[in-house]
């Protein structure tokens, strides 16, 4: 039996039917005009059912075997029979199960062939006009095919003849079994995530390796541009994939600021501003572009190199859709004039991500 959606079946032995025991008995008869006639076995029968379901409807059918003699094929007669594979015995048609609406779709080997109109809800027949046909591999396919209601096992009788209509003597003769089974439903849920995590240091992109979230830039000088980082991985399954906005404020101390700097510039020495951009960048050489699977990116103008911007809750990355993990590298600049006020100067940002699903 094959595995999966589409199922093969071999034929089965048929065991004894009966048992002689040891009694002497002496029967004297003479039968005449009552020939007994020996079909050849059909070899290498198979019936593939693309659904095994229970009343299932629309179902194909591929019915192969090979010719096992050289002779006239005029009809094929196909008996679905739920009591067993023997020709000599009444088939009994299996509950549910309907071929009246059979067709026909393709054949091979031995062709030429329709489906006849004395068939019944059980009992295919294929004919066409007598042909001599060879011992060669024959299939047949059909559409339109409502399976047994009921589980189980069941069986098909191949036949051929030299008739048209499937009357007379059979030439070649075969049985089979297949199977009606319960299908096997699985499923599962995927659910909706977005990741998003922000640290000083995290190791490729694995979140929970991220550390730190503090930036000391030591003491401003009006001389010097004061540079640091953080890091940022996001991935999201979302269907229209996610956006990224940065918050905050800009470093102050008391009532003292550091200018942001909300027109998009180089870094200037000696000039109080605060700014910052994601990628990498040669003045100051700092930061580094976006990384990893994903297809995520920095928008404009934050994606300039040596150019830097800060306005509160201005869009800073996007992915239009499901995205892998991508990596950012926030690059941040101080400079300070001469005159700027003395103190401990701080600002907190967030970055706050939304997927769209």
């Amino acid at each position: 039996m094959r595995v999966g959606r589409w199922l093969h079946f071999r034929p089965r032995t048929r065991a004894l039917r009966g048992m002689y025991v040891g009694v002497n008995l002496v029967i004297l008869a003479n039968v005449v005009g009552v020939p007994h006639v020996f079909s050849a076995e059909l070899q290498n029968r198979s019936l593939v059912m693309s659904d095994n379901a229970a009343a299932a409807n629309n179902v194909t059918y591929q019915a192969s075997f090979t010719v096992a003699s050289s002779g006239t094929i005029g009809s094929i007669e196909l008996a679905f029979c739920s009591n067993d594979p023997f020709i000599e015995d009444p088939c009994t048609a299996p509950s549910g199960f309907n071929a009246l609406a059979a067709q026909l779709t393709s054949q091979s080997g031995e062709t030429g062939f329709s489906i006849a109109g004395n068939s019944t809800v059980n009992d295919l027949i294929l004919t066409r006009a007598p042909v001599t046909a060879s011992a060669v591999p024959v299939s047949y396919t059909f559409t339109h095919m409502t399976n047994p209601g009921t589980t189980g096992s069941y069986f098909l009788r191949i036949l051929t003849y030299a008739s048209t209509d499937a009357s007379g003597v059979p030439t070649d003769t075969a049985g089979l079994a297949f199977s009606i089974a319960n299908n096997v439903s699985l499923t599962a849920t995927v659910p909706p995530f977005l990741l998003l995590c922000v640290g000083t240091a995290i190791t490729d992109y694995d979140c929970s390796t991220a550390t730190g979230s503090y930036i000391d830039f030591g003491d401003f000088s009006a001389d010097t541009t004061s540079a640091g980082n953080t890091q940022i991985v996001v991935a999201t399954n979302a269907q229209n994939g996610y956006n990224m906005w940065v918050t905050g404020t800009t470093l102050t101390s008391g009532n003292n600021t550091i200018p942001p700097m909300t027109a998009t510039g180089a870094s200037a020495t000696g000039t109080s501003q605060f700014g910052l951009n994601l990628v990498a960048n040669t003045l100051p050489e700092e930061g580094a572009n976006e990384q990893g699977p994903g297809s995520g990116h920095v928008l404009a103008p934050y994606n300039q190199a040596n150019k830097f911007r800060f306005v509160p809750g201005e869009k800073i990355i996007s992915a239009p859709g499901p995205d892998d993990y991508r990596k950012y590298i926030v690059s941040y600049i101080v400079n300070v004039a001469r005159n700027q006020p003395p103190g401990v100067y701080t600002s907190t940002l967030t970055y706050l991500a939304t997927a769209t699903f």
